[in-house]
């Protein structure tokens, strides 16, 4: 990923000329040909790239460019995240949030006993329409998520079960601050994440193995240290009261929503339900609003923790495989159409038994041109991971910027291969599941 394009060089007969500057073109083949020097080309989907859907994620994803290169700026100032001694959720943005997100939950107690006075107190009708309020607030009440739900359908890995994993897992969480997880979820995304789930807020890390499988070791740990980087900075989001507060008002969205225009009544169950959709929307954009700085500083402090874990080599090729996401999607997606039609593939055995060998081929034949290109496409959209992240090619710029970081711990090949032996039965119960349908 470290190879030198030449933006300049004059077409040849081995490779077609730029139409607007006369150089030749980078790439071709399976990827995208395009012009390193004038650009054209570089982003040939930018008429089909879709418009967020809703005003609050359009305005989300708006800010979250403007804040992330507001602070990305600020970093650099101050020498990148690793010399921003701030916490990301401790700042008054973040004490408004948890503010307003106990509002949020105060509605709902207030719904539940207002219910149960009309309940107990009420004559006539009024304790039967006590019941509309308790049902409303059991509706709202904060969800703390099941494991055993989350985890129904998904094969998940345990302490006894995984020794060498989570060995690894806690000496990643330990070297950026912070304690491991309970289980690990393994599913075939192009992603990862550590979430919390029940009351007690236990931790659970989800490790898709169209990401994983793709990744060099180091990249893995760079990988595992962003995900615990979460938790070590306090953002935000991921707070239990503030992430309760976000799905409530969700629901709430979900329940006001208007709709369709089929009849006068559907008309007047809108117009009744406008003044309060208004208002939920409100709160969500304000709740937002609070927490999207502190979420994206907690974005680029995790990525620095990914870089003290891995190393910041490691952690920057990292960012460019989650520019690649769609590619290995898309890889994923082809693999399972010709299982299921019987066409293309190794078919000589079990095209399960090779999916994830063939997958991290593919990556690995992606060349620096390409890589090169996505990085000036997501600099042309601004593309995040999702309106939460900052701008990718930002993240990966103050990953590359200043003294770069040796990994604290390096994954060698024979430590990599017995914590790879432990996925063994998950990497083949997905393969199989994936192209089977």
């Amino acid at each position: 990923m470290t190879e030198t394009i030449d933006a300049g060089r004059p077409a040849d007969a081995d490779r077609p000329a730029c139409r607007d500057c006369g150089a030749a073109l980078v790439g071709g083949g399976l990827h995208v040909a395009w012009c390193a020097g004038c650009g054209w080309n570089t982003d040939p989907g930018a008429d089909a790239e879709e418009e967020p859907r809703g005003r609050i994620e359009r305005v989300r994803r708006r800010l979250a460019r403007r804040y992330g290169e507001q602070l990305f700026a600020d970093l650099t100032a101050t020498g990148g995240a690793d010399g921003h001694s701030a916490r990301s959720g401790r700042g008054r943005s973040a004490r408004l949030a948890g503010c307003l997100a106990l509002a949020v939950h105060g509605l709902t107690v207030a719904l539940l006993a207002a219910g149960l006075a009309m309940v107990v107190a009420g004559r006539g009708l009024v304790p039967l329409l006590g019941a509309v309020p308790i049902l409303l607030a059991v509706v709202l009440r904060p969800r703390f998520g099941s494991l055993r739900k989350a985890t129904a359908d998904r094969p998940v890995l345990r302490r006894p079960d995984a020794p060498e994993l989570f060995g690894l897992l806690d000496e990643v969480a330990a070297t950026v601050g912070t304690t491991g997880v309970e289980a690990v979820v393994v599913d075939t995304d192009v992603n990862a994440s550590v979430r919390t789930y029940g009351v007690r807020q236990r931790r659970v890390l989800t490790v898709g193995l169209g990401l994983w499988e793709v990744l060099a070791p180091q990249e893995r740990i760079a990988l595992l240290g962003h995900e615990f980087g979460h938790y070590a900075h306090g953002d935000t989001r991921h707070g239990l009261v503030v992430s309760t507060a976000f799905q409530s008002l969700d629901t709430w969205s979900y329940t006001l929503a208007p709709q369709e225009s089929a009849s006068l009544l559907d008309d007047l169950m809108n117009l009744a339900t406008a003044l309060p959709r208004a208002a939920v929307d409100g709160v969500a954009g304000l709740l937002d609003h609070l927490t999207l700085r502190g979420s994206q500083r907690a974005e680029y402090l995790a990525d620095e923790a990914a870089a003290r874990a891995g190393g910041s080599e490691a952690a920057a090729t990292l960012m460019d495989r989650l520019l690649c996401a769609g590619t290995l999607d898309g890889v994923l997606r082809r693999e399972a159409v010709a299982a299921r039609t019987r066409r293309g593939g190794d078919r000589s055995g079990d095209p399960a038994e090779g999916l994830w060998r063939r997958l991290a081929a593919q990556a690995a034949a992606v060349p620096a041109t390409e890589y090169e290109r996505l990085r000036r496409v997501a600099e042309l959209r601004g593309h995040s991971v999702d309106s939460t992240h900052p701008p990718t090619h930002l993240r990966r710029r103050l990953l590359t910027a200043g003294t770069p970081h040796e990994p604290r711990i390096v994954l060698d090949p024979e430590r990599a291969a017995r914590v790879d032996a432990e996925f063994a039965a998950a990497r083949r119960t997905l393969a199989r599941r994936l192209l089977n349908g």
